[in-house]
């Protein structure tokens, strides 16, 4: 008995060096034309080939993984909108806002007063704290007086 449905197949390594170039430099001027150079392909095919293997377009790929980042940076610095657009690889603020709106549901300043101010998440290492809670008045010479006899 044969299936219907089609059997599946894993991505070629090629599709993978360009998935892998948009996930670590997402941030850089990377367009589909950069992506389908790192595969070996022709833009079109490279396309056709990589939303096929992968469900969307390497451009929407490529603009998720930009707006991970953005809302990970809201949510973590005071940053700007503006620095944390540009500090992805975006270069429109109102595209971005557009895009970000459409994808988590809020723009990116209602995004960000959904959480707690990232001055409320500053870490301080453990051996920072642990120095700063040490006493700061030394009391051994006490121990050295010799005791009223």
């Amino acid at each position: 008995m044969t299936s219907s449905l089609p059997a599946f197949v894993p991505p070629a390594r090629h599709l993978l060096r360009a998935k892998d170039l948009a996930d670590a430099r997402y941030a850089d001027a990377l367009g589909v034309e950069d992506l389908a150079r790192a595969a070996g392909l022709s833009r079109a095919h490279f396309s056709r080939e990589f939303r096929r293997a992968f469900g969307e377009p390497p451009h929407a790929y490529l603009l998720t993984r930009r707006l991970e980042r953005a809302a990970a940076l809201l949510r973590a610095t005071d940053r700007t909108v503006a620095d944390i657009c540009f500090s992805v690889g975006l270069q429109s603020v109102g595209s971005f806002t557009s895009s970000f709106t459409r994808t988590y549901g809020r723009s990116p300043t209602a995004y960000r007063k959904a959480f707690p101010p990232a001055s409320a998440q500053a870490r301080v290492p453990a051996c920072v704290v642990r120095a700063f809670a040490r006493p700061q008045r030394r009391t051994f010479g006490e121990d050295s007086r010799t005791a009223p006899g």
